[in-house]
């Protein structure tokens, strides 16, 4: 709801959202960043944050309902949350899932402009931490995601055809460069320069195995960097790159 008056609005809303941190801020308060659904990546401070009935809620891939209050629409307001779904407690014994949740929450924090509705990614992203309890399918689920994210953010790969020859055939790498498509014979000399792409990054109607989900990852892990991060001067956040060593280590 929005209120009248040039520099005086006052806008309060009620959301769906996914916790993606929180920092103390005082004594007994927290700054907790959102991801919602209909409003985006959205901060808020959160009364009596760091108390003993708040802690667990403000945990990094949880689902809330959350209102948020502000006099001004530019002011840091503040939240009033409901726990939806304890995604973070449910995956505290699996260490890999429990790093994927982590890392996906570090993804969308470092990337997602403050204040701008995605909701498609905000949809992917529920299915993506709905599925973490599941290692067979969460890896392929996260580069699905992330290239999602990367075409919502204006940095969409070009992986129908190649960008050598126009070929929509055989298409097995990505040029670092002009982020399209490249077929094994037009890649052949230069393939050590190229990223992978795995068939169901592009879309085809294949399974995904353990290492097409290790090289989809490593493709969209360099534009989210190069592509996004770096505007920013800013890295892929080590949670992100510490889930990538963690499922290399696992194949292995």
């Amino acid at each position: 709801m929005t209120g009248a008056g040039f520099g005086r609005a006052v806008m309060d809303f009620i959301d769906e959202g996914i916790i993606l941190s929180a920092r103390a801020h005082g004594e007994n308060h927290a700054v907790a960043d959102l991801f919602t659904a209909a409003h985006g990546r959205w901060a808020g401070l959160v009364h009596g944050g760091q108390g003993r009935r708040m802690r667990p809620i403000l945990q990094a891939g949880n689902e809330v309902r959350a209102e948020w209050k502000g006099r001004l629409n530019e002011s840091l307001g503040h939240f009033t949350l409901e726990l939806a779904h304890a995604h973070a407690g449910e995956l505290m014994q699996d260490r890999l899932s429990l790093a994927a949740l982590t890392a996906a929450c570090a993804i969308a924090s470092a990337c997602l402009p403050e204040r701008e509705a995605h909701p498609g990614a905000f949809t992917a992203m529920r299915i993506l931490i709905a599925n973490l309890d599941q290692p067979e399918i969460w890896p392929a689920l996260m580069a699905r995601w992330e290239l999602g994210l990367l075409a919502e953010l204006g940095f969409g790969l070009t992986l129908d055809r190649c960008a050598a020859t126009g070929a929509r055939e055989n298409l097995v790498y990505v040029s670092p460069k002009s982020a399209c498509a490249v077929s094994a014979e037009a890649g052949a000399p230069y393939k050590d320069k190229l990223l992978p792409l795995p068939a169901f990054l592009r879309g085809a109607a294949s399974e995904p195995s353990a290492q097409d989900a290790i090289d989809a990852l490593t493709t969209t892990g360099y534009f989210i960097e190069t592509r996004i991060l770096h505007l920013a001067s800013k890295q892929l956040p080590e949670a992100r790159v510490r889930i990538l060593e963690l499922l290399r280590e696992q194949a292995a």
